[in-house]
């Protein structure tokens, strides 16, 4: 039985937030604590109860069709080449979660996760010309749909301008596992985005770092170095274009894109030649304003090395070598990140 202050808490919630207190999937408690802070943290209520409080996507899909009257559409069974192409603008879908689905005569069809996301239907009328409608679809589906137009899309030479990401690179990425074959290569090789990361990588590669960290904050983005144990600064990308990356290095690390409220890990291998390729170990962390990924780069090359060339003075060698001609014992290899403690062991 709910007691008199819930009730009056519930009595305060209207819309979507009031349905699912109807339907028991939220208390008025959680409901109402769940639009303010999803008004505070500036996102919609169905990306914040998908992301905070698990609520399943397509159950909020369902809801949110029975609250505004408007019909779910099953972005799976879409032919993706129907597309209307003069009407994919790439920051406009990464700034309001939405993407033009079809035109039908003078309407355009936006497909969106939240019913209330007004803004998105003026500002593609404002640009199409024409009125827009609504259509609803699953929010991790529309996420995925957005993950991957962005990676088939070279629609942001403005966004990457500053980015300083012009250079073109002969490379070849796989995931570790099989060599890729040059007929199933990512379409989107040549796109500013890929070029981009391709370029920090090696940069990173070039600058002898250990780490790479790509992170989101509210209102900005930086990529960090991690050089001599020390995190640096070295670039700060646009932050609307922090889906993209993070989008493009999970394409890479062979990590499910749609999924984005849990930890992922993969592996890229990055071949600079025929006799030298670079392994990259990558983790994804969700957080308040995306995703942090970090790649410790693993060059197997910089293990192939003998003891003389590891540094140590020389009573520190003889001591180390005495200790591992010993039967017994253990030897601890101690120090901060990238200070060389696998390379000292292999």
């Amino acid at each position: 039985m709910n007691s008199p202050a819930s009730k009056e808490v519930q009595s305060t919630v209207k819309g979507l937030a009031g349905r699912l207190i109807a339907e028991g999937v939220l208390t008025a408690e959680q409901a109402k604590e769940a639009e303010q802070d999803a008004k505070t943290m500036r996102v919609s209520l169905i990306r914040y109860l998908i992301d905070t409080l698990d609520v399943d996507s397509r159950e909020l899909a369902e809801m949110a069709s029975a609250e505004f009257g408007v019909p779910v559409f099953d972005l799976n069974s879409m032919n993706r080449e129907m597309l209307p192409e003069q009407q994919i603008d790439g920051e406009m879908m990464l700034k309001h979660h939405a993407v033009p689905l079809f035109r039908r005569g003078n309407r355009l069809f936006v497909a969106v996760s939240d019913p209330m996301n007004l803004g998105a239907l003026d500002e593609f009328k404002f640009a199409a010309g024409i009125n827009t409608d609504a259509v609803l679809v699953e929010d991790e589906a529309l996420s995925k749909l957005i993950a991957d137009l962005a990676e088939q899309s070279g629609g942001f030479d403005n966004d990457m301008a500053s980015l300083g990401a012009d250079g073109e690179y002969d490379l070849e990425i796989s995931d570790g596992s099989v060599d890729e074959d040059d007929e199933v290569r990512d379409a989107a090789d040549d796109t500013p985005i890929v070029r981009f990361v391709n370029k920090v990588l090696l940069d990173g590669i070039k600058q002898g770092a250990s780490d790479i960290h790509f992170e989101p904050y509210e209102k900005d983005y930086r990529v960090r170095f991690r050089t001599d144990g020390i995190l640096r600064e070295v670039v700060k990308p646009p932050r609307n274009l922090a889906p993209r990356l993070a989008a493009r290095l999970k394409v890479m690390s062979q990590m499910d894109i749609s999924e984005r409220r849990i930890p992922q890990d993969g592996r890229i291998q990055m071949k600079l030649s025929k006799k030298r390729a670079i392994d990259f170990r990558v983790n994804t962390l969700p957080t308040m304003y995306g995703e942090k990924i970090v790649l410790r780069i693993l060059d197997p090359t910089s293990a192939q090395m003998g003891i003389d060339a590891l540094g140590y003075e020389e009573d520190q060698q003889a001591l180390y070598v005495e200790a591992l001609a010993k039967p017994q014992g253990m030897i601890l290899v101690t120090g901060p990140t990238g200070s060389g403690k696998t390379v000292s062991l292999y």
